[in-house]
């Protein structure tokens, strides 16, 4: 048995609607003679004329009037599959997505954009998770809606991605710290212990990388996974932490941060997510909510010579 021809559907839509075969060719754009067709192939598929003649004009069968009203409702069901979503009322919503980042992203970023979601759509709810490794497997099962960091050679190839701001590396010590006083020279930044921040634990991180790129290396006195805690570090001993500027600006309060003596060594942070969400409305809204909070926020608590 063939599959039927839905677009017939449209068409006895129509012709029920007008009983004229001239009036329906003219609402869907066709010849009389393709709609006269179509009205012939209506009735060898449903196994009955539903139209006839009476004097000059064409009357439904009992059978056409038993369609009418569930053809109607099948196309216009079609119809509101078959178009964009309308962004629906955000004061109705009620949703919780799942965002993914580090820590110091929901210290600066995420309190203005609870802020803003307050205001435009409180009932929606963010669940913020830190990212526990570089992979995309949270976004890909859907046990995350949204990433926030920076891509990686093993970030998933099928991700959506856009860049949210670029962010570079800075130092951090206590206040009193023998480097808040002075130049800072590669010696002197070098000649300190420092606080290495390596996501899985390794003796190296891209600022190592990049010191031995220039034939130098530094002194770690510990390794931690996340920024914060360096920072937490670097207010209470001597240690050096080396983190990016904006996303630990509140973090570094009362510190002191300066300009590295080396190249500047930047990094762009990005959203990633999971195609299958990339047209549903609310979750663009969140992601445009997401773009206009990081490009509005600054980088708190630097120190004035920082650039």
């Amino acid at each position: 048995m063939s599959s039927p021809d839905f677009n017939l559907l449209v068409a006895l839509d129509v012709l029920l609607d007008e009983a004229n075969v001239a009036r329906a060719a003219d609402r869907l754009n066709l010849s009389p003679s393709a709609m006269s067709r179509a009205l012939s192939r209506l009735r060898s598929t449903t196994g009955d004329p539903l139209l006839v003649r009476a004097g000059r004009e064409l009357v439904p069968t009992p059978r056409a009037l038993e369609l009418r009203q569930r053809v109607g409702n099948l196309v216009l069901e079609a119809e509101s599959i078959l178009r964009p979503m309308d962004v629906p009322n955000l004061d109705s919503i009620t949703r919780c997505f799942t965002l993914q980042t580090s820590d110091g992203f929901f210290e600066n970023f995420v309190p203005p954009l609870l802020d803003r979601i307050a205001e435009e759509a409180p009932g929606i709810q963010l669940r913020c998770v830190q990212k526990p490794d570089r992979d995309a497997g949270a976004l890909r099962d859907g046990t995350a809606d949204i990433e926030i960091g920076v891509i990686r050679k093993s970030t998933g190839p099928e991700l959506r991605a856009q860049a949210l701001f670029r962010d570079r590396f800075v130092g951090v010590v206590r206040s009193g710290h023998p480097l808040a006083e002075g130049e800072i020279t590669l010696d002197r930044y070098l000649g300190a212990r420092h606080v290495l921040v390596t996501r899985r634990g390794q003796d190296r991180g891209p600022i190592d990388e990049a010191l031995a790129g220039l034939g130098f290396e530094r002194q770690p006195g510990v390794i931690v996974s996340s920024f914060t805690t360096a920072v937490s570090l670097a207010r209470t001993t001597d240690l050096v932490a080396t983190v990016p500027e904006r996303h630990t600006g509140y973090l570094r309060a009362g510190l002191f941060s300066f300009d590295l003596p080396l190249p500047p060594q930047e990094l762009t942070v990005s959203l990633l997510w999971h195609p299958r969400q990339d047209a549903d409305p609310i979750h663009r809204w969140l992601r445009a909510c997401i773009r206009e909070v990081c490009g509005s926020a600054p980088a708190r608590h630097s120190d004035p010579r920082l650039s």
